[in-house]
């Protein structure tokens, strides 16, 4: 048995397999977008006020 070396780069369509794992990922996260962007949260109704009294400042002249 006799060891060849191959030396080949690739078939021509190598780079063709890079794109679409690329497109596929891109359109991977689209519709993930999509789909987050769907999800309807509430928004807080409540409104947080907090009294601040006077008597904390101090004056710098």
């Amino acid at each position: 048995m006799q060891f060849t070396k191959n030396t080949s780069k690739g078939k021509p369509f190598g780079s063709g397999k890079i794109l679409i794992k690329l497109i596929a990922v891109i359109i991977i996260l689209f519709v993930g977008i999509i789909i987050i962007d769907r999800i309807d949260l509430p928004a807080p109704v409540k409104k947080f006020e907090k009294v601040i009294s006077n008597e904390n400042f101090k004056t710098i002249k």
